[in-house]
């Protein structure tokens, strides 16, 4: 029996109040995050990771002092596991790499190598691709299985924002927070559903990440699902980091907008699939905070999939996908879903490097 070895990226996160400085200086020096010349990049990064530490600090000690994602990422990847392996057409196992805190890539790499496995399938649990989040994971990984001595077939799947399947799961968990929040509203106050994600400064998206669009694409799917008429909804950004251009709306503009037309919101974290500080705490508690003091007559959030037996399953159905596809690169469709225009899709450049060989 052949055997895979399913490795999921997330961010990672600190797991003792000592490890949040080391965290953010694994962040902020990264070069997909901090675009800045190699030789200025690790001074710069470690001086905005200090800049950041007490504030992150105060965060994280909200949820006890350590980030929950760690945990949850590792209940997903059990719940897949089982749900791959009720086929038994080959044993799957799921291993996790982190970007920014451990298990990071060289150790579950060397893991990967002493289990030996016949290929290696790389999912992403970030929906939508962006080159500073799977991106970024992905040469983490190259580079760890090279030092690993890990050179076995490997799969990418790249994105699946607009999947069928992920974008129904999401959006039965919209709609039942939609209905509680409706049912515990007067009828005459409009409910307004703010899909923020992640943002990003504008200058990535300007020179060709695909994220903001792959963003839109999921919103218009889970909206689509949800089939109600007239649906009252916005995307929105949130996370603003650092002081230049960041791609909007922003939540805190999204939530003045509410404030200023009365209206309800119903806040669902569409591009993270697991809680974490950004929702536990800047959804939950900072944005709460500020839409009471706007005068927002009421605030919701819609939970994040975490290990939702729907979203066990759209994860399943992926990687049954992208196993059957014979390209080392796939998108949840198979081939490149992307607009020519966005040059930092992983497609684009896996051609581009072809060329480049040719």
């Amino acid at each position: 029996m052949q055997r895979v070895a399913v490795v999921l990226f997330n961010l990672g996160g600190p797991d003792a109040p000592d490890s949040v400085r080391p965290f953010l200086e694994n962040l902020f020096t990264d070069p997909a995050i901090l675009r800045v010349p190699g030789f200025v990049r690790p001074w710069l990064g470690r001086f905005i990771a200090k800049r950041r530490t007490k504030a992150a600090s105060e965060n994280y000690a909200i949820l006890g002092g350590r980030s929950p994602l760690l945990e949850l990422t590792e209940e997903q990847a059990q719940n897949l596991q089982a749900r791959l392996n009720e086929g038994g057409e080959a044993e799957y196992r799921s291993f996790i790499a982190m970007r920014y805190w451990h298990p990071m890539s060289d150790a579950t790499a060397r893991a990967v190598r002493e289990w030996g496995p016949d290929r290696v399938l790389l999912l992403p649990l970030y929906p939508q691709f962006s080159t500073t989040t799977t991106g970024s994971s992905i040469i983490a990984w190259e580079e760890a299985a090279a030092r690993a001595g890990l050179a076995v077939p490997t799969r990418i799947l790249c994105c699946y924002h607009s999947d069928p399947s992920f974008a129904a799961g999401t959006a039965a968990a919209v709609r039942k927070a939609h209905d509680a929040a409706r049912a515990g509203l007067a009828p005459e106050v409009p409910l307004r559903i703010l899909f923020s994600a992640h943002g990003l400064p504008e200058s990535i998206v300007k020179r060709g990440d695909p994220y903001q669009w792959q963003v839109e694409q999921t919103v218009a799917a889970v909206v689509g699902q949800l089939g109600i008429e007239g649906l009252d909804h916005a995307i929105c950004y949130q996370s603003r980091v650092t002081p230049q251009k960041w791609i909007g709306p922003s939540t805190e503009a999204e939530l003045e907008r509410a404030a200023h037309d009365k209206a309800a919101v119903l806040v669902c974290p569409i591009a993270f699939v697991s809680e974490h500080s950004e929702t536990l705490v800047e959804l939950d508690v900072e944005y709460r905070e500020e839409a009471e003091r706007l005068g927002v007559p009421g605030y919701f959030r819609v939970p994040a999939q975490n290990s939702d037996p729907a979203f066990i399953r759209a994860l399943r159905d992926l990687v049954l996908r992208t196993e059957a596809d014979a390209r080392p690169l796939c998108s949840f469709a198979g081939g490149r879903q992307c607009p020519k225009r966005f040059g930092d899709c992983p497609h684009a450049r896996l051609k581009a490097r072809a060329r480049e060989l040719a």
